[in-house]
C-alpha cells in the first residue's frame, strides 16, 4: 500500500480528496490536514509515501511546504491555478492535478503514483526458483511462494495477488500477459481478468468457477474450450 497525506485548506476540496484516496485500491489515506503548517506538524512524527498537496494556501503554501521538506515523499499538486504547473515539475513532482478533477483525473495520478514506487517501469517480477515469485508492491520486494496464489486479478494497469491465508491482495504494477507467461501449468486463465491456480478449484458451476464460499470467478467465452479441456482430463464418471 501507498500511505498518503491530503493536504487541502478547503474543507469540501479535502473530503472529496480523501474519499478518491479510499476508492483506489493500493492507495492509504495516513491523514488528512487542512493547512501546511499542520501537515508539517505530523511529518514531524510520522511518515508517507506520497503527498497530495494543495498548492495555494494561507501562510504556508504547497509548494514551498515541499520545499522545505529534507526529504520529500512522492508529491501530487492539486490547485485550481493553471500557472503553477511548470513550478510544480520543477520540483520533481509525480503529477499535477487541475481543479475541478474527477475520479478518472485522479486515478491516473495514482497510477504514476504507483508506477515511481515501482521502479518507473522496470520489472516486477523476479524469479529466483520455481516456487517462487518476489513482486514488487510500494517499495518493497515481497516473496510469494506460487503454490500459496489462489488467483490473479487485472485491474487496470496493475494485479492483485491474491494468496491462500491472506485477507488482502497484493498489488503490483505489472500486466496479466507477463504473469501468465511466468506462472507454470498448474496455472491456466479463465478470463481476460483471471488466472487460477487450479489447485484451488472446489466446484465448476455452469460457467463460473467456484474456489471457497466467498470466491466465484466468470470463465471467459475465449477460454471456455481450453478450461473444458482440462476437466476432461479430470472427469472421472460415465
Amino acid at each position: 500500500m501507498i500511505r498518503c497525506l491530503a493536504i487541502d485548506d478547503e474543507p469540501l476540496a479535502l473530503k472529496q480528496l480523501a474519499s478518491y484516496i479510499g476508492k483506489v485500491p493500493f492507495l492509504e489515506l495516513a491523514a488528512q490536514c487542512q493547512s501546511a503548517l499542520e501537515a508539517r506538524s505530523f511529518l514531524e512524527h510520522d511518515s508517507v509515501d506520497a503527498i497530495f498537496c494543495d498548492i495555494n494556501m494561507p501562510d504556508l503554501n504547497g509548494m514551498d511546504f515541499v520545499k522545505l521538506l529534507a526529504v520529500p515523499p512522492l508529491i501530487v499538486f492539486t490547485t485550481a491555478y493553471a500557472e503553477y504547473a511548470v513550478e510544480g515539475f520543477r520540483v520533481n513532482a509525480v503529477d499535477y492535478l487541475l481543479k475541478p478533477f474527477g475520479l478518472q483525473d485522479f486515478q491516473r495520478a495514482a497510477n504514476r503514483l504507483l508506477e515511481r514506487m515501482s521502479g518507473n517501469g522496470t520489472p516486477t517480477v523476479a524469479a529466483n526458483d520455481d516456487q517462487t515469485l518476489f513482486l514488487k508492491a510500494d517499495s518493497r520486494m515481497v516473496k510469494v511462494s506460487i503454490p500459496d496464489i489462489r488467483y490473479v486479478e487485472a485491474m487496470s494497469e496493475y494485479l492483485k495477488i491474491w494468496i491462500e491465508g491472506e485477507p488482502k491482495p497484493i498489488i503490483t504494477l505489472l500486466s496479466l500477459k507477463k504473469m501468465e507467461e511466468r506462472l507454470p501449468d498448474s496455472f491456466m486463465r479463465i478470463h481476460r481478468s483471471y488466472i487460477i491456480n487450479l489447485s484451488k478449484i472446489q466446484e465448476v458451476n455452469k460457467n463460473r468457477v467456484i474456489l471457497d464460499a466467498h470466491t466465484e470467478l466468470p470463465i471467459g467465452d475465449l477460454y471456455k474450450e481450453a478450461f473444458q479441456t482440462y476437466l476432461d482430463t479430470k472427469f472421472l464418471g460415465k
